[in-house]
């Protein structure tokens, strides 16, 4: 559940501390280091929201590449990185080399002005490597400021493909599809087929938020969703509205949900994590959740009381939400940038190698590490975990279309109350009125 949980923990406000340097930043210096041409025998400081584990692996992906350079990488995890580098960037207390968790955040960074551009070498490899999409997350007026590394797929719907022979049904093409196979396990079991989880503390309904996304992603188009996200297109849009009415057609139905759980309103009570015990078992058939579930299923066990494998022949597995046409995949994920304060020949040689296949494919090569990289150099072959491989399919696919989660590039009082909203649509509340509340919530300037 790492980088979900994460996800969680992004503190938006940041983004208008560091916005509101931009014009003090725009006057000052390179950065923390001055300019040096030399390499071996460097050390290049790398600040990054990650912790625990995920430093390690962090870590282990590049340490022998930076020794064959000569290279020393400094390491510094902070959980609190979001609201310490608008700290750091209005103090000149900057680091080589900074990984944002979010693209609102690094472009935020940018206006600063103390971020710098990418040298040729490094802007070749992110523009050969990656798509329109994620290039587009690294750019601003035409120049690319840092480079993506690591990402992240939700809206999987996880399944049982043995109970999906016992009933005769087949992985859906479309939404259609996947509410017609909804009615059909309804009346085979009598049972609710779907199981779903909104809590999450504080954070409560981020679930909901995020499958509105995948809904509006998909159901409305790449354009769409940009305005949603950028406030042009209200809440309360036609387009939004229609995504709140198919979401619905599962998650407010008392046939269809909450399996395990009880009624609809159980879904507010269930952890989002929850979901992975009533699917491993047989009591839900269907839920919609990020790769990172399949954490969840190491504690989980099956009706026969051992631990569920993951993979297209296992206990369980998982396909894309469907949209509306056969063949369209519109996912939405999370992911770091990496991006540089200075311009030092060393500092630059690491920006290269983390723009590279070859830091991608060893990447996902570390022991037990969970990390995804939606580069296009990267061999899927060397994913040993069969739903990691599949996302790294979905994400190189040239006809996939990407986007971060709309809440996380909102402002931090539209999310919350975008948060509150799903949670309250669950508990009964009218559609228009959740979505007037959230729109509402849109600062006036």
């Amino acid at each position: 559940m790492r980088r979900a949980l994460r996800r969680t923990a992004i503190i938006p406000l940041s983004l208008a501390a560091v916005a509101g340097m931009a014009l003090a930043g725009c006057s000052a210096g390179a950065g923390s280091n001055p300019k040096s041409t030399t390499v071996k025998g460097s050390t290049v400081t790398i600040y990054t929201p990650d912790t625990g584990t995920e430093a390690t692996e962090l870590e282990a992906s590049w340490s022998t590449w930076a020794t064959q350079q000569g290279i020393t990488i400094q390491y510094t995890g902070d959980k609190d990185f979001t609201a310490n580098i608008a700290t750091k960037i209005q103090a000149n207390d900057l680091p080589d080399i900074a990984m944002f968790p979010q693209p609102g955040l690094l472009a935020s960074a940018i206006q600063t002005g103390k971020v710098k551009q990418v040298d040729a070498a490094t802007a070749a490899s992110v523009r050969q490597n990656f798509s329109a999409d994620w290039v587009g997350y690294v750019s601003s007026k035409g120049k690319i400021y840092a480079t993506p590394m690591d990402a992240s797929v939700k809206g999987y719907i996880w399944y049982s493909p043995a109970q999906f022979r016992k009933w005769g049904v087949s992985v859906p093409k479309t939404y259609a599809d996947l509410l017609s196979l909804t009615q059909t396990i309804q009346q085979k079991t009598g049972k609710a087929p779907w199981c779903a989880g909104f809590n999450s503390g504080t954070s409560s309904g981020w679930p909901g938020a995020d499958q509105l996304a995948e809904m509006v992603l998909a159901d409305s188009g790449p354009s769409a969703y940009d305005k949603w996200v950028a406030g042009t297109t209200k809440f309360t849009d036609p387009a939004i509205d229609d995504a709140f009415t198919q979401l619905g057609k599962i998650l407010l139905n008392p046939k269809y949900v909450n399996a395990g759980f009880g009624n609809v309103p159980s879904i507010n009570s269930t952890a989002f994590g929850d979901v992975a015990t009533p699917l491993a078992n047989g009591t839900c058939a269907l839920t919609n959740q990020a790769t990172f579930l399949e954490a969840s299923f190491a504690t989980a066990k099956t009706a026969a009381g051992k631990t569920p494998t993951v993979g297209p022949n296992g206990d369980i597995w998982a396909f894309p939400l469907p949209g509306p046409t056969a063949g369209q995949t519109s996912v939405i994920g999370g992911g770091d940038f990496a991006a540089a304060f200075d311009s030092n020949a060393a500092t630059q040689k690491v920006m290269q190698y983390l723009s590279s296949a070859d830091w991608a494919n060893s990447l996902i090569t570390v022991p037990n590490a969970s990390f995804l990289s939606a580069n296009k150099g990267l061999q899927a072959s060397g994913e040993k975990d069969p739903l990691l491989q599949s996302a790294i399919k979905i994400l190189q696919d040239p006809n996939t279309t990407f986007r971060f989660g709309a809440d996380d590039a909102m402002p931090n009082v539209v999310e919350t109350e975008f948060w509150t909203g799903m949670v309250d649509w669950i508990n009964g509340k009218s559609q228009a009125d959740v979505e007037k509340e959230i729109q509402a919530s849109w600062p006036t300037s």
